[in-house]
């Protein structure tokens, strides 16, 4: 397992990335106005100055921002920024092994390569159900205290990692991991809440179907399904079906409801 993570650790060389991109935007813009006062344009004021500026950043910004957008279910693709999973950034998503296989299914059958991560309870019998590619999908259950190196050395070369962090990790490996992240263009699927998320991906109230008076099976679920992103000004909600009868993942429609058979409190869902 050492020389595993010695050699995921040179790979990624994870310690040596520079954090020299923040200040990169304004030294290129103040070089662009420069270079157009010196190539004969008139001197701008400060006013001047200050708009060509802010041009500048936001077309630099805008391009960075405009990165392809990975899909996932439409029935949670709806509730993102976007209408989908931003390349290079993070997402909380509560605990729920459904609920990840159902944001997973989409990329792994347009031909991206997953990863899960710190997960070892992950099925990949009820995640290929679910439309994963297990052909395409990387399991590392125990990565032990080497969690966020292997974590960031998978991301260099995997489209979507799952992650559940055992421990809580320090500023600096956070703005380090987000730096790697973006230069890669992977996207990360943290488990629980973890900071510089994009969004958080929530479950809410959760009701089984299929018990009857003292007999039958649980049949099928619906949930609400909850994202809050720093782009929207209110959180989105959605009530689904995870899953259905039929072991889909649809939206869930007011005129299929019925009587209440099994509430099961947000705090309590798992699967």
């Amino acid at each position: 397992m050492s020389y595993a993570i010695d050699t995921l650790e040179h790979m990624f060389e994870y310690k040596q990335v520079s954090p020299a991109s923040a200040s990169s935007a304004s030294a290129t813009a103040e070089e662009f106005l420069a270079g157009r006062e010196a190539s004969g344009g008139a001197t701008l004021t400060a006013a001047e100055r200050v708009a060509e500026l802010q041009s500048r950043i936001s077309q630099m910004q805008s391009r960075t921002l405009s990165s392809t957008l990975i899909p996932t279910h439409p029935a949670i693709a709806s509730l993102l920024p976007g209408g989908g999973l931003q390349q290079g950034s993070v997402y909380s998503v509560d605990s729920s092994a459904m609920l990840l296989m159902t944001l997973l299914a989409a990329p792994s059958a347009a031909g991206s390569w997953c990863a899960v991560v710190g997960v070892p309870e992950f099925g990949i019998e009820a995640a290929q159900r679910f439309g994963v590619n297990l052909e395409r999908l990387v399991l590392v259950p125990h990565p032990g205290d080497q969690w966020l190196a292997v974590t960031a050395a998978i991301a260099d070369v995997v489209d979507v990692v799952v992650a559940r962090p055992p421990t809580r990790a320090s500023d600096s490996a956070v703005a380090r991991l987000a730096s790697r992240l973006r230069q890669r263009k992977s996207t990360l699927l943290m488990v629980g809440s973890w900071p510089q998320s994009e969004a958080m991906v929530s479950l809410g109230e959760s009701q089984w179907h299929g018990i009857g008076n003292g007999h039958g099976h649980l049949a099928a679920r619906e949930v609400t399904v909850t994202v809050t992103s720093k782009s929207a000004g209110r959180p989105r909600s959605a009530r689904i079906w995870l899953p259905d009868a039929s072991e889909q993942i649809r939206s869930y429609s007011v005129a299929e409801s019925g009587p209440a058979q099994l509430t099961v409190l947000p705090q309590q869902v798992s699967a």
